[in-house]
């Protein structure tokens, strides 16, 4: 039995003047360009965001996004800005857990266009898809305790702080502590 859904197409989503859409090979320019722009602030949260990241990282990346799509393991999307088409970030759903129906939030937005409610926005949106439409029942935003940016992501969304998890990251050869927030679909009504 299989609990998560996978949508019947690989939607697009909007809201709020964005379009959330599943990765394509043409966009491995774009996302090349908005992670060399991002590399001072999202870098230092996230070890695949550093200067050696080419554009042959960003092909990958979006060949496993498909592959990943296809297996319902992980549904990746572009942040796009509805009005220009230009990358904003990317925000997912990982770690499909099927048996508990859960899944890991994840996001991360282009420098220039940090601090303009973009992240928020797309997870809250995410956040609906995975429950409306993949059937999930509790959404987990996992993130390093000291990176405040992503935790106030995480409260505006309205998702719940619960722990502090011991060695819950692995990042740069070592285990880290993570901040644990939750979401359920009540907290999204």
């Amino acid at each position: 039995m299989n609990p998560i859904q996978l949508p019947p197409a690989a939607p697009e989503l909007t809201t709020h003047g964005l379009c959330l859409r599943p990765w394509q090979d043409s966009d491995a320019d774009a996302l090349h360009e908005a992670v060399g722009e991002s590399i001072a602030s999202v870098g230092r949260w996230l070890p695949w965001c550093h200067a050696g990241y080419g554009r042959e990282d960003a092909v990958a990346w979006i060949a496993h996004c498909r592959a990943s799509w296809a297996a319902s393991t992980q549904f990746a999307f572009g942040i796009f800005d509805a009005a220009s088409g230009v990358l904003l970030g990317s925000a997912g759903l990982s770690e499909c857990n099927r048996p508990q129906r859960g899944a890991n939030l994840g996001y991360w937005v282009r420098e220039s266009r940090q601090r303009q409610g973009v992240a928020v926005a797309a997870a809250i949106r995410l956040a609906r898809f995975g429950f409306e439409q993949c059937g999930l029942i509790r959404i987990e935003i996992v993130v390093l305790p000291d990176n405040r940016a992503s935790r106030r992501t995480a409260e505006k969304t309205g998702a719940k702080f619960e722990s502090i998890a011991r060695q819950r990251l692995w990042k740069n050869e070592q285990a880290l502590d993570a901040a644990v927030y939750a979401l359920i679909p009540d907290d999204l009504r």
